[in-house]
């Protein structure tokens, strides 16, 4: 068999492992999941018409058009930090070393939890997606080539902060540690656009939060799905995604390698 057939069988085989697991422990994907909808549904229903005189009126159905694509990024955020979890107890317990000890492509250890943490992370966005469009998200302008370029952004975020969370689980002593190390994947959206124009934010702070990952990729979405203005935030986007996974890879795969040493 050539190394490229190993490769991918025992990838496919860490797969499985790794989405087996998530479905017998649902418990820690689900509480995941349900704090962007948690923060939608107040949002919308508590704060919307309030909030949406920060983004020119149009009460709660424009401002659930302006909060659905940061929350659809906040829910990945949120998803990949069960991969830190996960990554975490596999190395706390034991299951790794056993993995070294047998003839296995060793990478496809990490290539099983970022694929399935990609797929997890995918499907809860379709759902937070479902509840946006339930409760009254439209998004009638947007072409075909619009919306696949928005699900490749989202991918491309996904597999991104998915490289970021595996390396915090590699260099997180346990489970608790892990989920601590991975909060600023959650927090990094609340001081972004995703809720209020960055424009209307204290003077000092708007450089932050305009350029840090989530913004540039949300006010990407946001162009892409509901026809406003992408300006630089594209590019901007995308180089964000592409450092962020290369920064990601080549530190879980050097932490993964020294620590087998």
């Amino acid at each position: 068999m050539s190394s490229l057939s190993l490769a991918v069988r025992d990838s496919n085989t860490m797969l499985r492992r790794n989405l087996l697991h998530a479905r017998r422990y649902p418990s820690l994907t689900l509480n995941l999941l349900l704090t962007p909808i948690m923060l939608l549904l107040l949002f919308v229903y508590i704060f919307g018409d309030t909030m949406s005189a920060g983004i020119g009126g149009g009460g709660r159905s424009a401002y659930i058009a302006y909060i659905i694509p940061g929350l659809l990024l906040m829910t990945v955020g949120s998803t990949v930090i069960g991969t830190a979890v996960s990554v975490s107890m596999d190395m706390s317990e034991g299951i790794i070393a056993r993995f070294r000890t047998m003839a296995i492509h060793r990478p496809s250890v990490l290539v099983g939890h970022v694929a399935g943490s990609v797929l997890q992370s995918i499907l809860s966005v379709v759902l937070v997606g479902a509840v946006g469009v339930a409760i009254g998200f439209r998004s009638t302008d947007a072409t075909a080539l619009e919306w696949l370029a928005a699900f490749g952004l989202l991918a491309l975020f996904t597999l991104a902060l998915t490289w970021i969370a595996v390396g915090m689980g590699l260099v997180s002593p346990n489970a608790e540690a892990a989920s601590n190390n991975a909060m600023p994947l959650i927090l990094l959206p609340l001081l972004s656009s995703a809720f209020v124009p960055v424009d209307s934010m204290p003077g000092w702070f708007q450089p932050i939060a305009e350029y840090q990952p989530f913004t540039p990729a949300i006010e990407t979405l946001r162009g892409l799905l509901l026809g406003t203005e992408i300006g630089h935030n594209g590019w901007l986007a995308v180089v964000w995604c592409l450092a962020l996974s290369v920064l990601g890879y080549f530190w879980s795969t050097s932490t993964f390698n020294r620590d087998g040493k």
